[in-house]
């Protein structure tokens, strides 16, 4: 599952990595460490938070990488 996750910062994608992006990313990570592909009723609010809060990281650990050779996001 994990595998499908794929990396977002430059130069593996031409230009900044989409909220959609980061999230289909997050998701596959719930997924894989929770074990749940769908999680039950009474699991879900903290399986969405979850998400919430590794899309939340991802940008902000994309938005801090220097790569050497390209332009720093803004």
């Amino acid at each position: 599952m994990c595998r499908s996750i794929k990396t977002l910062r430059p130069p593996a994608i031409p230009e900044e990595a989409t909220e959609d992006e980061m999230r289909a990313a997050a998701l596959q990570y719930v997924r894989k460490v929770s074990g749940f592909r769908a999680p039950a009723a009474h699991n879900q609010e903290v399986f969405d938070r979850a998400v919430d809060e590794i899309t939340e990281a991802t940008a902000r650990l994309l938005d801090g990488l220097e790569i050497r050779g390209a332009a720093t996001r803004t």
